[in-house]
């Protein structure tokens, strides 16, 4: 019976990959639209149960008027067939309705409906631009796709069991008293007229303080992923106090915006105290002062009073339903902030996949700005360069001079402001980011691995490449010297063995060497280095150089490389400066041409830190 209810929501349901919608009304339409008719069949049963226990109080009051006026021995005989239907509605139609719909709310909604939108909300945010994980915490991003299916899900129960529940309450109490004397129902409409006026006064601080709150809940945990992730800096430095302060004015943010959200909660309970409290006087003394004058049974005192009591009892939790759903929104609202923004680098709406022959790449005319900003001067100027099919070029220049940026616009990590980049005479901006990175192999500087098996590291160049092509791979990085000795805390080894969150468990030159074999793995027809032997010794380099050597081979290929001697060998060397070519030979070419190339190489060759020889 359970599995029934587990399966009526799949949280990792195919659906295309959208924005969400920017608006909090449009963004609940947009993720509960799918799962409408299984949320009315639950408000409807929700419905049947909580009007069934209405009755439950009425039938008492009839019972004590039947009991009143009917004698004993013919009791059975004249009240039978009702006596029969509210025994129906108390076995059978409150409790069958009360169970499904307590099944669909605790087996369907709250664990499919909750994981199916953070499942969307990651499958968008993960294809998000590089620039966007660039400016926000890693830890908040997360925290922020968490809460909001959390707190949807929470704000779609707080209205079953919150203001739909009052809604009917209220309905059903009002046309009960309407039955017995309508007097009765002064004090109701009073207190109903005290309980809107609380949520509308009361609740949108709530709201707002919620918002507060999440905002806060979400910077704090990204301060303490930050410093967790960064730890062997922390430990380098020495500054564990350093981070607890840090961490610290967090926790005062959150701790003071908690304060703010409970105080408002505390207002309106105390609020509630004393109208439950003047519900409850006013009908009993009225109901008293009623049956003094004959005009109501003591039935009907039994039915009031304990509606009453029922109501008094309902309202706080009510309350505290409808706070919840107001803070619930308040974390959506705030979720919403990051999770629904644009994707400034999006395929092209009749994007293709990029065809690769000769693996021919042209920069026209490329302006690029971090930014937009092109008020001021770019960081790639008028850049054009052209690289001929299995031609090596390498990149040379300061610190700063542009080369980087140029190799993550190739990328497309970013969109240029103007100009445009070619492989094949295909615009990149055309194709789909997916092709374009397929065909393009890159070992970067600032090497990052994935806390998973070696062997699932090297394979995410190729996920269907078999254990031999893998183990291949790694010997020809060298990687295969170190990979069987290693071993984590849970017994795994080799391969198998997981290298910690961005491999931190290996050395820099070993996830160097787990990347160079991810890259031989791929065999792409553009192949990027970017500072690729910059973690190795001087002998594993070396030995590398061979195998990079054979793997450029037919290949068009863009180096990058501080230590000149490692690239003077390329096809053609290319110097930036300030995000223009100032230069562009050979080695020996541009060692007689007296420019910035020569300084370069004569800074590095003629002594530590540029000293002259004389020094």
């Amino acid at each position: 019976m359970f599995t029934f209810f587990e399966n009526l929501i799949d949280p990792l349901q195919e659906a295309p990959v959208k924005q969400p919608p920017p608006g909090t009304r449009d963004f609940f339409v947009y993720y509960l639209w799918p799962y409408r008719r299984l949320l009315l069949v639950t408000l409807f049963l929700t419905s049947v149960a909580s009007i069934a226990e209405l009755y439950m109080y009425a039938y008492l009051g009839y019972i004590v008027d039947w009991m009143a006026n009917t004698p004993p021995d013919t009791f059975f005989t004249e009240h039978s067939t009702k006596l029969l239907l509210m025994l129906f509605v108390v076995t059978v139609v409150r409790p069958v309705s009360m169970l499904i719909s307590r099944c669909l709310i605790t087996l369907t909604l709250t664990p499919g409906l909750t994981n199916a939108v953070r499942w969307q909300n990651h499958r968008y945010v993960i294809r998000q631009s590089l620039a966007y994980f660039q400016s926000d915490f890693a830890g908040r991003v997360a925290q922020k796709v968490m809460q909001t299916g959390h707190s949807l899900r929470e704000s779609v129960l707080n209205v079953i069991d919150g203001v739909w529940l009052l809604i009917i309450y209220l309905a059903g109490i009002i046309w009960l008293f309407l039955d017995i004397d309508w007097r009765l129902m002064i004090p109701v409409l009073f207190w109903v007229v005290g309980y809107c006026l609380v949520i509308y006064r009361m609740m949108p601080p709530v709201g707002a303080r919620s918002r507060a709150v999440s905002e806060a809940n979400s910077a704090l945990t990204g301060r303490i992923v930050d410093s967790y992730t960064n730890i062997q800096s922390v430990k380098l430095f020495a500054h564990a106090a350093r981070e607890e302060s840090f961490v610290a004015e967090g926790f005062q943010r959150h701790t003071v915006a908690l304060r703010e959200l409970l105080k408002s909660i505390l207002r309106m309970l105390i609020s509630l105290v004393v109208m439950n409290t003047l519900l409850i006087v006013a009908t009993a003394i009225l109901s008293i002062l009623y049956w003094q004058q004959g005009t109501i049974t003591l039935g009907a005192i039994a039915i009031a009073n304990g509606l009453i009591l029922r109501l008094n009892q309902m309202s706080g939790w009510i309350l505290r339903t409808i706070s919840a759903l107001f803070e619930s929104i308040g974390a959506v609202e705030n979720g919403i902030e990051t999770i629904a923004v644009a994707n400034t680098v999006q395929d092209h709406p009749d994007a293709s996949e990029l065809k690769i022959n000769t693996a021919k790449i042209e920069f026209k005319s490329v302006q690029f700005q971090y930014g937009g900003d092109s008020s001021g001067d770019g960081v790639i100027r008028d850049f054009s360069l052209q690289v001929n099919p299995g031609e090596k070029i390498g990149l040379v220049g300061r610190s700063g001079a542009g080369k980087s940026t140029l190799v993550n616009l190739l990328l497309r990590f970013y969109d240029l402001d103007s100009g445009e980049i070619l492989i094949d005479g295909q615009n990149i901006a055309h194709v789909t980011q997916e092709s374009l990175r397929a065909n393009i192999a890159m070992v970067s500087q600032d090497t990052s691995l994935l806390h998973r098996s070696i062997r699932d590291n090297i394979n995410y160049a190729r996920p269907q490449a078999s254990e031999s092509e893998i183990i291949q791979a790694a010997k020809l990085a060298h990687a295969d010297a170190f990979i069987p000795e290693l071993r984590d805390n849970n017994g795994r080894k080799g391969y198998d063995a997981h290298v910690g969150e961005r491999g931190v468990k290996l050395s820099g030159g070993q996830r160097q060497r787990i990347a160079i074999a991810r890259v031989i793995l791929k065999d792409a027809p553009v192949l990027v280095l970017d500072e690729a032997t910059s973690a190795l010794d001087s002998e594993v380099e070396a030995a590398i150089q061979e195998q990079l050597r054979d793997l450029m081979e037919g290949k068009s290929v863009i180096a990058i490389a501080h230590r000149l001697s490692t690239i003077a060998a390329m096809d053609r060397l290319v110097v930036m400066d300030e995000g223009r070519i100032v230069e562009t030979g050979s080695h020996d070419q541009l060692l007689r041409t007296g420019g910035l190339y020569e300084q370069l190489w004569n800074r590095q060759s003629g002594g530590f830190l540029g000293l002259d020889h004389d020094t």
